[in-house]
């Protein structure tokens, strides 16, 4: 009999004392206290090193060194890493990036732990469809597609794609393959889910949606769904099935970090039409589903392989201070966190790809429509906890350990969006040690939490909820926990922010300074960012 620790609430409140020990099989007990934790990854500090310089001494540095270029990228996640290959590649033979962080990548970065790589942020692909025609050539150029000469179709190279089982669910007392609840018993439950179905394909063939979504024009009917919350849509469409609803709340948090109430009805369809559509169990009529590319470390390989050609043009350990546009060139104030001096750079043109409410805060006169963007801009926290594990853990009965693993919980819950296992693209068949990368989309509420709560707290929270819902002997077999913070990890996609017409005048912003980021599309997402960089930088 498997000992039953403290109770979700006492484990995932935001603040207060942390949970107590936790038994765990055989007689055995460890507190989770005693496992290691530590903050990996980005620094809050260098992020609030403008506020922190202006405060101190009223006024910026003046700069020890000034550097020019032919061009300059502002933000080195996949937006600006875009940008930088279009520039280069379009002849701008000096372009240069400065880049917050020891590396570049934002959300795309990786991590190691022992021999095992991991996620940072975002860890898989889809394989892009005809609309991310940008994405498209570019995965060809590095291999990851190839065209078939007899069909003229793309492939993917399967080594990357990911292995099966690909995902299960955690619900009624076992695991069963795929993350949408089985309708199995349940004929309103089934018909709820054909009834979403078909109202997506009516929506796809009536409205249009594309990734990138700029690719697909936007109509009175899109506008109307943008105006409501995704919640007030499936009410107003009788849709109100717990399972489905538990279902469609799970996608928003994992895509947009904020559930049904939160994100608006356009955000919700978008996510469907967009790309795979959406299939009640049964449905004879495939989803459109492509595979997805993963790797251990996720979108990190991805990045890599973005960032490796153009390394010499890429300065990290950069906090941009100041940009101001003159009449000839556009001049960039830096803070050099190695030298801990400021630098100045001078270029003709810069792409500032950094998120909207940091560019309204460095440009020195931000265009209205910056100003008015960044005023409407909400982000998610995010916490992403990699957990190395000593040894496999015990499994419950049903589906087979999966690449993305979750449980079952209803809409509105601020559980573990579940986690991936980094070894699962391994070729060996036992299971071994391995890292499990654990996701959480939290409310906005505890942004300070996360900032002020040390990370063995959060460690706590995170191992002892997946003790108690899924894995009673995980906190035995965890030797490590390290764990990711982002304070203003994605953009949501409230009513209003897609049709807003501050971000169309930002897309279309011509001359010296240029905006590139997936803040622009009002989510985020791989393929608008790489889309984004390529359109500033023509």
């Amino acid at each position: 009999m498997t000992p039953r620790g403290p109770r979700r609430r006492a484990v995932l409140r935001a603040a207060g004392a942390a949970p107590a020990a936790w038994l765990v099989g055989c007689g055995r007990e460890r507190a989770l206290a005693d496992i290691p934790a530590r903050w990996v990854g980005a620094g809050h500090e260098r992020g609030h090193h403008l506020r922190d310089l202006t405060a101190k001494s009223g006024s910026l540095p003046a700069p020890g060194s000034q550097h020019r270029a032919g061009a300059l990228v502002l933000g080195g996640g996949i937006a600006g890493l875009s940008a930088l290959r279009a520039l280069v590649n379009s002849g701008v033979a000096d372009a240069q990036l400065l880049e917050l962080e020891d590396d570049a990548g934002g959300n795309s970065r990786g991590h190691t732990m022992g021999p095992f790589g991991c996620p940072l942020g975002a860890h898989y692909l889809p394989v892009p469809g005809p609309d991310a025609h940008e994405v498209s050539d570019w995965l060809h150029e590095i291999g990851l597609l190839r065209l078939d000469p007899l069909r003229r179709v793309s492939v993917p190279d399967e080594r990357h794609l990911c292995h099966s089982p690909q995902e299960r669910l955690f619900i009624d007392g076992a695991w069963q393959d795929g993350l949408l609840a089985s309708a199995e018993g349940r004929p309103d439950t089934l018909a709820q889910y054909r009834r979403f179905g078909a109202r997506v394909t009516a929506l796809q063939r009536e409205l249009g949606f594309a990734l990138p979504t700029q690719r697909a024009p936007w109509t009175p009917g899109h506008a109307a769904l943008e105006a409501q919350t995704f919640a007030a849509w499936l009410q107003a469409e009788g849709l109100h099935d717990a399972r489905l609803l538990a279902y469609l709340d799970y996608a928003c948090r994992d895509d947009y970090g904020a559930g049904l109430g939160t994100v608006s009805a356009w955000a919700g369809i978008h996510y469907f039409a967009s790309r795979h559509g959406f299939r009640a169990p049964g449905d004879d009529e495939p989803a459109i589903d492509g595979g997805l590319f993963t790797w251990p470390e996720g979108n990190a390989w991805l990045m890599r392989r973005l960032a490796a050609p153009h390394a010499e043009r890429i300065h990290t350990g950069r906090t941009v201070l100041r940009v101001e546009q003159g009449r000839h060139e556009v001049n960039v104030l830096v803070w050099n966190e190695a030298t801990r001096q400021a630098e100045a750079w001078a270029a003709p043109r810069a792409i500032v790809a950094l998120p909207l409410f940091i560019a309204a805060r460095v440009l020195a006169n931000p265009p209205p429509a910056l100003t008015e963007a960044a005023s409407h801009a909400r982000y998610a926290p995010w916490l992403v906890s990699n957990l190395q594990l000593d040894s496999p853990l015990l499994d419950r009965p049903g589906a087979p350990p999966s690449w993305d693993n979750l449980a079952y919980a209803a809409a509105g819950s601020t559980t573990a969006l579940g986690y991936v296992d980094a070894g699962h693209q391994s070729l060996n068949p036992v299971r071994e040690a391995t890292v499990l990368t654990v996701y959480h989309a939290l409310p906005e509420s505890q942004r300070s939490a996360l900032l002020n709560d040390s990370a063995s707290t959060w460690a706590q929270r995170v191992i002892g909820d997946l003790a108690h819902t899924l894995h009673p002997d995980l906190p035995r077999r965890v030797s490590q926990a390290d764990l990711m913070r982002y304070g203003h990890g994605m953009r949501i996609p409230v009513p209003g922010a897609r049709g807003d017409p501050a971000l169309a005048a930002l897309r279309q912003t011509t001359g010296r300074l240029r905006f590139a980021h997936a803040d622009l599309s009002a989510y985020s997402v791989f393929e608008e960012a790489f889309t984004l960089g390529i359109g500033a930088a023509s």
